[in-house]
């Protein structure tokens, strides 16, 4: 049987980031070694959030659609999730003021779940997506001004 050695100070890391995130689990792998934290959390019900709205696009001639001034794009295919866990508040709704950095999102790609940062602080004018919605690479998740 082979032997494996904690690595204490990576556990300690991916924990918190786990308590920065607000994100219930997050899993390493390096070669065959895996290191899964998880934190468990009260099982609330899930709200379903209402459509997202058209964002409108202006196309040029031979190009495809532009993607609006202040767009936060997903940069990956997954799932989106606008809070931490199901019952809990999103992380932004429209209106609200965000910092560059800030956590707005998060998207599950083949079970990591990846934060999704404000690029630049400002007023979040409309969130795109539904909780749980699939989304494409460079799809358009909501826009601060």
């Amino acid at each position: 049987m082979a032997s494996f050695d904690i690595d204490g100070e990576l556990v300690r890391k991916l924990a918190d980031l786990l308590r920065e995130t607000g994100l219930t689990e997050v899993e390493f792998a390096e070669g065959d070694r895996r290191i899964r934290v998880t934190r468990h959390a009260a099982v609330a019900a899930v709200s379903v959030a209402p459509p997202p709205l058209a964002v409108p696009t202006a196309a040029r001639p031979g190009q495809g659609p532009q993607v609006p001034p202040g767009a936060v794009t997903s940069p990956m295919v997954g799932t989106a999730y606008v809070a931490a866990e199901p019952g809990a508040p999103p992380f932004v709704k429209p209106g609200d003021p965000v910092k560059t950095g800030q956590t707005v999102m998060i998207i599950e790609a083949m079970k990591v779940m990846n934060p999704i940062k404000a690029p630049r602080g400002g007023i979040v004018t409309q969130v795109l997506v539904a909780d749980a919605q699939p989304v494409e690479f460079g799809e358009v998740l909501l826009i601060i001004e």
